[in-house]
């Protein structure tokens, strides 16, 4: 049975190879913190993220989607990881919502592999925010749980990634951004050009066959009215 989590809850992961699935009502991008003991993410080869989606153990999506499937292999995670943050946050530049307060509320479900679900978590009481840690994946005596954080940030996935302890928190953001603005460019695809009146080939109407005329036959010049003439009488 899946258990339904709220902000703060906590529930055991029975497997190590899992499914987070994301369900929004706009499109969002998700990605992946690595945390460290001191509750810092190293750098930015900890962060899986659409410009560079896989690490060892994680794998997230490369566009902005209103569903999401992030896979998660903990026993492949680095020793020095203890905890993975899952984020989602808002695109820029492309239409849609710029607050998560306005939409509805994202839905987040830790699944395994097969899809049974273990834990839900919707992720309600938001405004401002454009960015958000969803959910964390932590180490705990041996085993690994799942926890429903929902913690928003106001000043979007840099504000995020600065309060988890990154250098250059506004750089790696904008790099982030960019490559999610440029994946949603490369999924719609441009019409093809119009080709100018002036610039087309008129072709040129097929000819009709002309159509034999039919052989001729005697023509009568009697008038349908007049009666014919009596023969005349022969010379006397």
């Amino acid at each position: 049975m899946t258990a339904e989590l709220v902000r703060g809850q906590n529930h055991p992961l029975p497997h190590t190879r899992l499914e987070i699935r994301v369900s929004a009502g706009h499109p969002v991008l998700a990605a992946a913190t690595l945390v460290d003991e001191g509750g810092r993410v190293p750098g930015s080869g900890a962060v899986a993220h659409p410009g560079a989606a896989a690490l060892p153990g994680i794998e997230v999506p490369r566009q902005a989607a209103t569903q999401h499937r992030l896979a998660v292999d903990l026993e492949a995670v680095e020793a020095a990881v203890h905890r993975v943050c899952v984020l989602l946050a808002l695109p820029v530049g492309v239409e849609g919502p710029a607050r998560f307060g306005v939409a509805a509320a994202p839905v987040v479900t830790v699944t395994a592999p097969d899809g049974t679900g273990i834990a839900d978590y919707t992720i309600t009481g938001l405004d401002r925010e454009s960015a958000l840690v969803a959910l964390e994946l932590y180490r705990r005596q041996g085993a690994w749980k799942v926890r429903a954080v929902g913690q928003g940030y106001e000043g979007g996935l840099a504000a995020l990634l600065a309060d988890q302890g990154l250098e250059r928190p506004a750089e790696l953001a904008a790099s982030i951004l960019e490559a999610v603005a440029q994946g949603l460019a490369r999924s719609v695809a441009a019409p093809p050009p119009r080709v100018p009146d002036t610039d087309r080939v008129r072709q040129p109407a097929p000819a009709t066959p002309a159509t034999p005329a039919a052989p001729g036959g005697p023509v009568d010049y009697t008038h349908p009215r007049r009666r014919p003439a009596p023969d005349a009488a022969p010379p006397r």
